[in-house]
């Protein structure tokens, strides 16, 4: 299949490798653009060069992409998944990986050894309330840099050959200018995205478990399903 992937420009570099592992295509399409917040970073460089994080948690690719490398001292570092894990290796910085995709994974993950502990968090300028105070009712002590905004581009999607459209992120879907045609099979990264999709009136038939590679992996099983089912 031809799969449209929503993306912010420069994230989608490993995507066509990625898609042909599971034998289809992609190309992006862009609801979403980011903005980035100069001052915001050099506030967060400088706090990790003074000592004042325990722990960083870089909760996507790009707020490593913009950051890595400008860090100098370095104290535990999390990543949320191997592309973010792979983005702060190439300025050689070790990382942990987390098991799953989601940001909620983060607390379970460190455990009791969060307890007062000052965890810095790049991100985007959006709202994070789950994980802000599961780390918060955990003990540790959040200090987030907003190092980037996203605003939507209002350019409709270019769908034209596209047999599947798989949206990236919540706020992709929300922002995204679209119409929905005959055949288009519609796919969420993961369950937080489909819940926003079908709280929006699009319930998507194939949701991944928040990487891309599982949702190839969900978008095969169904395409098996779906052809034992009609033959």
């Amino acid at each position: 299949m031809r799969i449209a992937i929503t993306r912010l420009t420069g994230k989608e570099e490993s995507d066509a490798r990625r898609c042909g592992l599971y034998g289809h295509s992609c190309y992006s399409v862009h609801p979403l653009r980011s903005e980035v917040n100069t001052e915001a970073v050099s506030r967060f460089v400088d706090a990790v060069d003074r000592g004042e994080f325990d722990c960083l948690f870089f909760t996507s690719a790009l707020p490593a992409k913009l950051v890595a490398p400008l860090l100098n001292r370095l104290p535990r570092v999390i990543a949320i998944g191997p592309q973010t894990a792979k983005e702060l290796q190439r300025f050689e910085i070790e990382c942990e990986t987390l098991p799953g995709f989601y940001s909620r994974d983060f607390v379970p993950y460190l455990g009791d050894w969060i307890r007062g502990k000052h965890i810095g968090i790049p991100r985007a300028d959006v709202p994070n309330p789950v994980l802000i105070d599961a780390i918060t009712a955990a003990g540790g002590i959040v200090h987030e840099f907003r190092c980037y905004r996203l605003t939507p581009t209002h350019e409709p999607l270019e769908l034209e050959g596209a047999d599947a459209l798989l949206f990236s992120s919540a706020m992709s879907f929300s922002q995204a200018v679209w119409t929905p045609k005959k055949g288009l099979l519609i796919m969420a990264i993961g369950e937080i995205t489909a819940a926003a999709m079908t709280k929006g009136g699009t319930i998507p038939l194939v949701v991944g478990d928040g990487s891309l590679e599982g949702t190839f992996a969900a978008l095969n099983k169904y395409l098996t399903t779906s052809r034992t089912y009609h033959d």
